[in-house]
């Protein structure tokens, strides 16, 4: 038997029961898991809530690490004992273990934990295709990037300045300003300054090439006013609530700027995609260019209080639940 976490209905950290479960054999083009390590994310988060509604009981959790502990019939190029991770659009890896399609399964390099790709499937794809895809950073680019002490912003500045980038990090204390800072961002300010004023300063009043927002409503406005002209708003989380509706001609009048709210799962539908970026982002992880944080260590067993924690922004870098 396996226990894994299971919302009945949409709440607060209280809704986050345990069950036992069988999850058997599987099929021929699955592998089943021992998890060693799970990401907790704030799409958790909208998921428990509701703001993301799945059909209910649903489990939580879209990224983890382990060891292949049984292949299908049809899997070729996966064995037991494999050290392994994942990135799911579909929830369920807050569990011990779990059965997983084989094609969305990435072998791990020696040099890459458990903990941290578990801390880093999600958050740093994620990273790699904002940064490389969505809008392709080039040297000199000035960017902005909230949340910056966060599990995805402090990867996005750490590859960001390794893009040759000039990083403009937005975090809510001074402590998360110095994590922002160690990381490699130019320059910090905190979600108390007036951002748009901050940042023309910075920018000698051209504003930047990209902004990185994971906040929404609280900021959506104030990122589309710190753009250059023929800027790109990229908004990709809802920490705040969900961004308000917006009509494009505000687009026009400040500065014919480009906004997209992009999805990780689409940018990793093909295998060979999910692929090529898992290899850019271990290579980075291998090479220490890229340094996981992991603030946060919990028993998957104090899951409801790591909810807790990660909802009031008491968290700095990536989270993992340990089974």
């Amino acid at each position: 038997m396996t226990r894994v976490v299971r919302v009945a209905r949409f709440g607060g950290p209280e809704v986050l029961e345990f069950e036992s479960v069988e999850i058997g054999d599987p099929a021929p083009r699955q592998v089943r898991l021992r998890q060693t390590a799970v990401g907790l994310n704030f799409i958790d988060v909208y998921e428990r809530t509701g703001l993301y509604p799945n059909p209910l009981p649903c489990g939580l959790g879209r990224e983890a690490a382990g060891v292949v502990e049984a292949v299908g019939s049809a899997v070729r190029d996966l064995k037991v004992g494999d050290r392994v991770a994942y990135v799911l659009d579909q929830s369920g890896a807050y569990a011990e273990a779990r059965l997983v399609p084989a094609d969305r399964v990435v072998k791990l390099p020696a040099r890459v934990s458990d903990e941290v790709a578990a801390a880093t499937m999600l958050k740093g794809l994620t990273a790699q295709f904002l940064l490389r895809r969505t809008y392709r950073v080039r040297k000199g680019d000035f960017v902005l990037i909230h949340a910056a002490a966060g599990g995805v912003g402090s990867i996005a500045v750490q590859w960001a300045r390794h893009l040759g980038a000039r990083v403009i990090g937005v975090v809510g204390n001074p402590q998360k300003a110095e994590l922002a800072r160690s990381r490699g961002a130019d320059h910090v300010l905190l979600t108390t300054e007036d951002l748009v004023a901050r940042v023309r300063e910075i920018t000698d009043r051209q504003g930047v090439a990209v902004v990185y927002d994971s906040v929404g409503k609280d900021t959506f406005f104030a990122s589309l006013d710190c753009l250059r002209p023929l800027g790109m708003m990229v908004t990709f989380g809802n920490a705040s609530g969900p961004v308000p509706p917006i009509a494009p001609l505000e687009l026009s009048k400040r500065g014919s700027l480009f906004l997209t709210r992009p999805t990780l799962f689409h940018y990793i539908a093909r295998r060979a995609d999910l692929v090529k970026a898992a290899r850019e982002l271990f290579d980075l992880l291998e090479q220490g260019v890229i340094t996981a944080h992991i603030g946060q260590r919990h028993a998957l067993g104090d899951v409801a209080l790591a909810h807790r924690e990660l909802e009031a922004r008491r968290t700095t870098g990536s989270s993992v639940l340990l089974p």
